[in-house]
């Protein structure tokens, strides 16, 4: 015992596996109690006046079904980052206004389903296109296993639509990259020498107000032995756009450092040239039919609209299993 307490590698290991136990058990035990708590009021039926009653119980026996939904996702998440914190950047393939209007519809779906887990987000940067959509975004998604599920959305994403912008009302495929890094937490040690960072200052370009606009309070790293560049202009302050660059920064340089260390690493995208037919993850086809496919599992789902809205565990679900299972039999 006395060489665990002296060791803090070794302690932060243990308390690394306490916590992660305890994020397992802790939602089971909640989960059971409620199920004991449903047994005992669906009793209240058999009573008399009990019949009031059963919208409530009806409510409570969905919301648990949802509990056990999310409990069942979060069993498929065991790697070491799958609870951090997700950062996302999404980039629009060739095409211009097409794909550029099609990532902005990438950004709305991701953090309409953050609001439906209750996760908080950030747009740290944005990047509009000249007509419409955008020309790239990154947001941070705060909540426990947000990296865990959103990485199951990392790829290109395919959409096939009759064009808005086309008067001729032409058939349109349009294409869209989803970058998807773990936020880095304080037990990940990433060693960014100051020389090796080259700092730009400039003035926000989005809506912000007169303050933003005026003053150069967006901050761009470049790592310049990698050649990875980072923005941010959420905030008013420099100090504090450069506080979420270099974290972002952090997380791009892990993520590089596990590419470079897993061979098996190809179904990743890295490169926004890949950004064409024939690698796409999953395809959203609004005509001539209606469906939204998933080429890694096969999955299929006719509601478009509620996909677009959010509702896309299923896809993160199926991804997941399929990703556990691969790795059992492997």
């Amino acid at each position: 015992m006395d060489s665990v307490w002296n060791s803090p590698q070794r302690m932060q290991e243990l308390q690394k596996r306490k916590a992660h136990v305890e994020g397992l058990f802790f939602p089971l035990e909640t989960v059971f109690n409620k199920l004991l708590y449903l047994e005992e009021s669906i009793k209240i039926l058999d009573e008399e006046d009990g019949a009031v009653f059963l919208q409530e119980i009806q409510q409570d026996i969905k919301k648990l079904q949802e509990d056990v939904k999310d409990l069942e996702l979060r069993h498929l998440l065991s790697g070491d980052t799958d609870k951090n914190n997700a950062i996302v950047s999404i980039h629009p393939g060739a095409g211009g206004t097409e794909s550029q209007d099609w990532a902005q519809m990438l950004l709305r779906m991701y953090l309409r389903w953050a609001e439906r887990h209750h996760f908080s987000t950030d747009l740290v940067d944005i990047q509009p296109g000249e007509e419409a959509g955008i020309k790239s975004a990154t947001i941070t998604i705060t909540g426990h296993y947000a990296y865990g599920f959103m990485r199951a959305e990392a790829g290109v994403h395919r959409l096939v639509r009759i064009s808005p912008y086309d008067a001729n009302k032409r058939r349109h495929t349009s294409f869209a990259a989803i970058l998807v890094y773990p936020e880095i937490t304080e037990d990940i040690t990433i060693d960014i020498k100051p020389e090796d960072i080259k700092t730009d200052t400039f003035r926000a370009s989005g809506a912000g107000g007169q303050h933003v606009n005026k003053t150069s309070s967006a901050v761009r790293l470049t790592h310049i032995p990698t050649g990875i560049v980072v923005t941010c202009q959420n905030e008013r302050s420099q100090h504090r756009n450069k506080a979420t660059a270099l974290k972002i920064l952090k997380a791009r340089l892990y993520d590089l450092s596990l590419k470079e260390q897993e061979t098996k690493i190809k179904g990743m995208i890295g490169d926004k040239k890949d950004i064409a037919w024939g690698s796409q993850i999953r395809s959203y086809v609004l005509q001539p039919y209606r469906m939204v496919k998933d080429h890694r599992t096969g999955l299929e789902i006719g509601n478009v609209d509620s996909v677009l809205n959010g509702d896309i565990d299923e896809f993160i679900k199926g991804y997941l299993k399929k990703k556990k299972g691969s790795i059992t039999t492997s």
